[in-house]
């Protein structure tokens, strides 16, 4: 455990160092809206845009009235985690469950330092993990043990049931990070939801042999959800045509949301260094805030 939080704070320092060379900012802008939020309403001045007015309290007769917003200066952070066993699949000595975990541990020692209230909800084909938000260094802590110590009790994915959990357990408009693979079906509605209501950073891990399965004959195959083994001749022609068609579909379907609804969105490879890539979103992140300021 001490040896894993030593780790994490080696990444997040070279996360900082690389933020504060490449963008001359700092390290916040991941934890802090992009947006805006209803605030109170006040009545109705000449100029005013009328796409502003609030109807239902100008329809009770004293007056027209328009919302007024105000910038999401601070949120609390939820961690999205998908547990299932196809997360354990790595190419090298990490799995994209280790990646994903690492992650998390980086975020919440830098929410922890940032002063940002963060939480994480853990999902498999059910709740794994739950712990509310909250802040400081012995927050981030407790959630890098529990991470640690975690021991999914299901195998399966079900993301729709993992996105729709957070909605009930998440009420405010909140910032989450959603990580997974996304080897799932017919969680895109829910995913469309939960980026229209919440500030949505999409995490998506993949993994090296995922896109390059070599060529090894008739093999048996587990599938580690179901337990189930078959028989695949890898070195078919047709076979890896369908295999790598539906991979590519899968990334760009996740890809295809994000980009309809505004959610922030970051394919992490689980054998390669991701610092620099998170250190890129945040930047990302940043000029977007800058532009909505």
């Amino acid at each position: 455990m001490k040896e894993l939080v030593q780790k994490l704070r080696k990444y997040e320092i070279r996360i900082r160092k690389a933020i504060n060379t490449q963008m001359q900012g700092d390290f916040h802008s991941v934890f802090k809206g992009t947006g805006l939020e209803f605030d109170d309403v006040r009545a109705y001045q000449y100029g005013d845009d009328v796409r502003s007015i609030d109807w239902h309290v100008s329809a009770k007769g004293h007056g027209t009235f328009v919302k007024t917003y105000r910038e999401e200066k601070e949120q609390s952070v939820f961690l999205m985690l998908d547990v299932s066993a196809s997360q354990t699949v790595g190419t090298g000595r990490q799995h994209k469950l280790d990646v994903g975990k690492e992650i998390c541990g980086v975020l919440s020692l830098a929410a922890a330092r940032q002063q940002s209230q963060i939480g994480i909800i853990c999902f498999s084909d059910q709740k794994e993990k739950y712990i509310k938000p909250a802040k400081g260094i012995e927050q981030a802590y407790t959630l890098i043990k529990a991470l640690h110590e975690l021991t999914p009790k299901s195998v399966k994915t079900n993301l729709a049931a993992g996105i729709k959990l957070t909605l009930d357990i998440v009420k405010r408009r909140s910032i989450i990070l959603l990580i997974s693979d996304f080897i799932d079906v017919n969680y895109e509605k829910e995913l469309a939801m939960l980026a229209k209501r919440h500030d949505l950073i999409v995490i998506q891990l993949l993994d090296l042999r995922e896109r390059n399965m070599p060529s090894l004959g008739i093999v048996p195959v587990v599938d580690k959800e179901t337990g189930k083994t078959i028989w695949l001749n890898t070195s078919g022609a047709e076979f890896k045509e369908h295999y790598f068609a539906q991979y590519k579909q899968n990334q760009d379907r996740v890809i295809r949301i994000c980009q309809k609804y505004q959610a922030n969105y970051l394919a992490i490879q689980a054998n390669e260094d991701y610092v620099m890539q998170l250190v890129n979103l945040f930047r990302l992140r940043n000029r977007t805030s800058k532009k909505s300021a």
